[in-house]
């Protein structure tokens, strides 16, 4: 294996992008959350992400698209800085050695990541958001499409969200704490499709990634369980 590189400088004190930069993707995530919490909203036959599952394959790909579309936005944000997206994750794996060590902390932290989600569900109460049950795989076309789905969301959503957004937060505010809550507010508010209860419980799920990738100080540990926890959610979860 590779050797691992070094890391973006986790001081707290350089921006990995312009102000200018980080607006503009401030910006596309507010747009998201805007159309997210319209769709969510919308009355009774109106326009629909999936009507009846039906479009669900145009979906899928479509989000695949808009997730490394987000990296390359912010890949390009880095690069005038002299950064590099592995450097913002972390480097490469040294050995097997480190592989094994990621993975024994996802498999943990996702436990964890799951008594939390349901622990808050719990507290907030009965959810009276739209269901949506309907944009899950069915068809071996949507499963195929669905891990593929999972794992851009599990590697794009950590270098944007716990790579990107929680490292300039901390630069502004010199606050690593500060800057694990912004992000994962930031990264909550991303899924108002899905309902505000559902901000809630993914912002909290936010800051514990946050917190992941503040204790590793890369994002490795962080993608496996991401991933992982999107494909139970879709496969197994439902």
């Amino acid at each position: 294996m590779a050797t691992t590189t070094n890391p973006v400088p986790d001081s707290g004190r350089k921006l990995i992008a312009s102000p200018r930069h980080m607006v503009g993707l401030l910006l596309i995530q507010l747009g998201l959350a805007v159309v997210g919490a319209y769709f969510q909203s919308r009355p009774s036959g109106g326009p629909n992400l999936a009507p009846e599952h039906s479009g669900i394959v145009p979906l899928y790909v479509s989000m695949i698209a808009l997730e490394w579309g987000l990296v390359w936005y912010v890949w390009g944000g880095i690069r005038d800085k002299g950064h590099r997206l592995l450097d913002l994750v972390g480097g490469r794996w040294s050995s097997w050695k480190n592989v094994g060590v990621d993975l024994a902390i996802a498999l943990p932290f996702w436990v964890l990541w799951e008594a939390t989600a349901r622990l808050v569900q719990f507290a907030l109460g009965e959810s009276h958001a739209k269901a949506i049950q309907v944009l899950l795989p069915q068809s071996w076309l949507e499963i195929v499409l669905w891990l593929a789905l999972s794992a851009s969301a599990g590697i794009c959503e950590e270098i944007v969200f716990r790579g990107y957004f929680q490292k300039q937060f901390q630069a502004l505010t010199g606050s690593i704490a500060l800057a694990v809550v912004l992000q994962a507010i930031i990264f909550g508010a991303g899924h108002a499709y899905q309902g505000m209860k559902q901000v809630v419980v993914i912002s909290v799920l936010g800051g514990l990634y946050g917190v992941l990738a503040a204790w590793r100080k890369n994002l490795r540990s962080g993608m496996i369980a991401h991933t992982w926890s999107d494909i139970f959610g879709g496969l197994l979860g439902k």
